[in-house]
């Protein structure tokens, strides 16, 4: 896939709308202009893209896209130092704001990633995702956003709980990404309608009962088109917070352990009969530049990366406040191929 915008014309739009948006830390302008003419030749056919963080040009992804003939424009905002919840970002020019809203966060870390493809500056921006970190600004910021099963790119994250991902305007353009990035990928074909299963909260979140309300029309709406057959009950887990918090904080006990696996067996027993998992991203709209409060926003995108599990986030439609929602979509592991393909048929119903 070739972009419908050359590097010079992604540079030019980034000068323009990024002293507003703040998406970018800096911008690689002469050594971006300096590989069009090297990348035409190539897959990707000198693609603009953006690299989350400041390391993020290094990264395997980066590289692998890069090698494939994209064209890095820019490293992308991420939370600044000490702060102890990560749903915003510091840009160059300051806070980075919510393209929708700029008195709301973007959600993150990977905040600049999202409201880069969100403003159409780039058609995708590498990411990562520890507890939703592709998701939640994918969600809030209305494009699309995937975690990949985790281990199945290189991830510096020692924990294990991080994989790699990716923000795009598309499943398609996700497509592109994972083809670019893995060995060996064969897209997968999907029949209609997917079986899948709606859970409203997992069996413990606290949600919005208006980002629920947009959550459940999407659905309806998928089940109208007769692209999702719901599956009779859903999938309730035990709340993963304490597991999450005490594996990132390398502490995790044999309660935690317990936990863990006690959620893996529940997880694995879904999929044996169901491919699909539909949920809210998060449980919450896009909060102030001020912070969440008690409130995890992670709530609902954390399991599975404690589980491992591939996951997706589809814009789904607005509250009435004008904030994007989005519908997770979660897959088997290593079912990242037929994720992105069940994805494609989804995004195709909501965006309509």
């Amino acid at each position: 896939m070739t972009g419908s915008r050359d590097a010079a014309g992604a540079l030019a739009a980034i000068e323009r709308a990024d002293p507003r948006l703040c998406a970018f830390l800096d911008v690689r302008h002469e050594e971006a202009l300096a590989r069009m003419p090297g990348a035409a030749r190539l897959p990707l056919a000198g693609l603009p893209f953006a690299v989350k963080g400041p390391g993020g040009i290094r990264s395997y992804a980066a590289r692998r896209l890069t090698a494939a003939g994209g064209i890095a424009v820019g490293s992308t905002s991420v939370p600044g130092p000490g702060t102890h919840w990560k749903t915003w970002g510091l840009g160059a020019h300051g806070r980075t704001v919510n393209p929708w809203r700029s008195d709301r966060t973007p959600g993150g870390s990977s905040a600049g990633s999202a409201v880069a493809v969100a403003a159409d500056l780039v058609e995708l921006a590498t990411g990562s995702d520890g507890a939703g970190s592709v998701r939640i600004p994918a969600a809030w910021c209305g494009v699309f956003g995937l975690k990949t099963t985790n281990g199945l790119l290189p991830s510096p994250d020692r924990s294990g709980l991080a994989a790699a991902g990716v923000l795009a305007r598309s499943a398609a353009h996700a497509q592109t990404y994972l083809r670019c990035v893995l060995d060996s990928y064969e897209p997968a074909v999907t029949e209609l309608p997917l079986r899948a299963a709606y859970s409203p909260d997992l069996g413990y979140a606290d949600v919005d009962p208006e980002v629920a309300a947009v959550v459940r029309g999407a659905v309806r709406r998928l089940v109208a088109a007769g692209v999702v057959r719901l599956a009779a009950g859903g999938c309730d887990l035990l709340d993963p917070a304490g597991v999450w918090q005490a594996v990132r904080g390398g502490r995790a006990g044999p309660p935690d352990e317990e936990l863990r696996q006690e959620n893996d067996r529940r997880l694995d027993a879904f999929f044996a009969g169901t491919p699909l998992l539909l949920t809210p991203v998060t449980p919450n709209r896009p909060h102030g530049h001020e912070g969440p409060g008690e409130l995890f926003s992670t709530a609902l995108t954390w399991a599975f990366n404690v589980s491992g599990h591939p996951a997706a986030s589809v814009p789904a439609g607005f509250t009435a406040d004008g904030c994007p929602v989005g519908l997770q979509l979660v897959a088997q592991r290593g079912a990242d191929a037929a994720l992105l393909a069940m994805a494609s048929a989804v995004e195709r119903v909501c965006a309509g």
